[in-house]
């Protein structure tokens, strides 16, 4: 059964993205928000590249990170809070396009610990490649 996330937690997903600086200093954008499933897109800049020109591995994992973090967000409790506590990110091509996309979604929820599961692709030409995947464990912090 599909559940349709609540005004008031969308509304914390925004919050959790507008208060941290990383996301705005990339650019980062919320593209999709359901109960359990987060969606974020990137547009590339000079800024955010490695030597190559690709985007840098590291912005890729702080893309997937937050979209994992904010996916898991939407079922915890009212007022609590989110934290990474470990994730690992397997890089598959290199991000080198016009955007990337990554999507996140909670795999178990549960009262302390979350599991997520993350994908990124990037887009050129029209097309899209996957080029990373992320398992992350978070931790709900109590409301205060």
């Amino acid at each position: 059964m599909h559940r349709m996330l609540s005004p008031q937690k969308t509304a914390d997903i925004l919050d959790i993205l507008q208060a941290q600086g990383a996301m705005r200093l990339i650019g980062a954008r919320l593209t999709a928000v359901d109960a359990g499933v987060v969606e974020m897109e990137l547009d590339f800049r000079p800024e955010l590249s490695q030597q190559h020109g690709y985007f840098h591995a590291g912005i890729i994992a702080t893309l997937v990170d937050t979209a994992g973090g904010c996916a898991g967000a939407t079922l915890m409790p009212p007022g609590s809070g989110v934290l990474t506590v470990e994730y690992k990110l397997n890089t598959m091509a290199p991000g080198d396009g016009e955007r990337l996309r990554a999507r996140a979604e909670v795999i178990k929820a549960g009262r302390t610990l979350t599991i997520t599961q993350g994908k990124v692709w990037v887009t050129k030409g029209g097309g899209e490649t996957l080029c990373a995947m992320m398992q992350q464990t978070l931790i709900t912090l109590p409301a205060k």
